[in-house]
């Protein structure tokens, strides 16, 4: 006999774990399916999670080599314990995947290990261990992404890779090359460059960050250099192969490029590979998403999905959002999410972070519009951290001063952030977030300058 619930989530990642929480706390018999014995999904297990944890302890590393000594911290004989890093790593994924363990026993949300497919439009079988149908009255697919290939580059698992086994390096390349000059290209590339590598970004794009503020990704490009990155712009990789103990990477008309790892950032695409769509009666889009309605639904009903496998940016935080919008539709009839105010950042040194529509977006709309800038390096509280690279970017309506986009590039500009997106969501002003005070020294006085500079009026510049 079938296992019943009310609702069914397929994937425990941000979106599904966050998703069968808040269903179970609306009331509702919540079951979730994961494949991995580790909940979090890709995020939590091999990427935002663990990359960060490397992102931090590689720029304690790179600090303490070159910038300590400027505030009188000085080392004998400092080294890299590169297996001790890792370790942590895996500690930080372990704390958080078991943390979600932890939530789903909480809030009585039943999980099921193995992987989940479509036997109709009303029940999903699991394949683990034990063999198990579901019959619920609600599905939600929350199946998320993987790697995208490229064509021409072989895949070993270990000399070439993607982001997953970069993760796991026991010895720091010699030379990495990097395809992919986007967000986990530019912070996993960072990492191996802090740590002793160097690092070759290849980008078939003539600009880095597509999708970015082309202003705010132009200065990064050039800070990026500075720090001893090497970017290839405008460049069609044509292939990518181990050879003997090293690789070699083959561009359109150029000369091989050997080198002793590669990684393949190119993007992600939507996982959908097994889940039965078909028995379901889903068919994908031209991309391989599954089509949603504004609610998430999809052509059959009581189905839905949210997160990599629909339309949108594919992150971590959206997928949350849509996970909590599609139980309270489910159970309220009324669920949401603000497209306009969904944030991004890239964890580099310094960090990268937006929201809202940029310059670029708004000149091709003809919307009127009015700019203010405020760099790092004229605020108090940046000198006295030492990172005063970059600048606030905060982009108003010129008629009614509403804030439409806003772009970071500096120290803490993925906290920095939040800010904006709390303004952007209530419809707030540029003369809203300038009046409000911010506390003296912090770098969030930048966003309070930025938010002046629109009129004119920046106080400390």
């Amino acid at each position: 006999m079938a296992q019943q619930h009310d609702i069914v989530f397929i994937g425990a990642g941000p979106g599904g774990y966050v998703g069968a929480i808040r269903a179970a706390q609306l009331g509702l018999n919540v079951a979730c399916i994961e494949r991995e014995k580790a909940l979090g999904g890709t995020c939590l297990r091999v990427g935002c999670i663990p990359s960060k944890a490397m992102l931090e302890s590689s720029e304690l590393y790179h600090e303490a080599k070159d910038s300590f000594e400027r505030h009188g911290v000085r080392f004998e004989k400092l080294h890299l314990d590169l297996d001790t890093m890792l370790k942590r790593k895996d500690g930080v994924v372990k704390a958080n995947t078991d943390g979600i363990d932890y939530l789903f026993k909480k809030n009585k949300v039943t999980r099921y290990l193995g992987t989940g497919r479509f036997t109709s439009a009303t029940t999903v079988a699991v394949d683990g261990a034990l063999k198990i149908e579901i019959s619920a009255k609600n599905v939600i697919i929350a199946t998320g992404s993987n790697s995208a290939p490229l064509k021409g580059v072989e895949l070993d698992g270990d000399r070439i890779g993607t982001s997953t086994e970069a993760l796991t390096w026991t010895e720091v390349p010699k030379h990495l090359v990097v395809i992919g000059a986007g967000a986990i290209g530019l912070e996993m590339g960072s990492v191996w460059a802090r740590l002793g590598a160097k690092v070759t970004v290849l980008e078939y794009l003539d600009r880095i960050l597509p999708g970015m503020d082309t202003e705010i990704a132009t200065d990064a490009l050039r800070l990026f250099k500075k720090q001893g990155l090497e970017f290839k712009l405008g460049v069609r990789v044509t292939g990518a192969k181990v050879k003997g103990k090293g690789c070699v990477v083959e561009v359109d008309g150029g000369q091989p490029i050997e080198c002793d790892r590669v990684l393949l950032a190119v993007g992600r695409r939507p996982n959908t590979d097994g889940l039965g769509l078909d028995k379901a009666g889903i068919t994908l889009d031209e991309r391989g998403r599954v089509p949603v309605n504004e609610h998430f639904a999809t052509s059959v009903p009581n189905v839905y999905a949210i997160g990599d496998v629909i339309r949108g940016p594919m992150l971590a935080h959206k997928a949350e959002e849509e996970g909590v919008a599609v139980a309270e539709f489910i159970v309220t009839g009324y669920g949401h999410v603000n497209y306009d105010a969904i944030p991004n950042v890239v964890y580099t040194s310094p960090e990268i972070s937006s929201v809202g529509r940029t310059e670029e977006e708004l000149k091709a709309a003809n919307v009127p519009y009015r700019k203010g800038l405020f760099p790092f390096i004229a605020n108090g509280r940046a000198r006295a951290l030492g990172h005063t690279e970059g600048k606030v970017k905060v982009l108003a309506h010129a008629e009614t001063d509403r804030i439409l986009g806003a772009h970071i590039l500096g120290p803490r500009a993925g906290d920095l952030i939040a800010e904006l997106v709390c303004a952007i969501e209530f419809g707030a002003s540029s003369e809203d977030v300038a009046r409000t005070s911010h506390a003296h020294p912090t770098l969030a006085e930048v966003v309070k300058e930025a938010c002046l500079a629109v009129d004119g009026r920046a106080l400390n510049m």
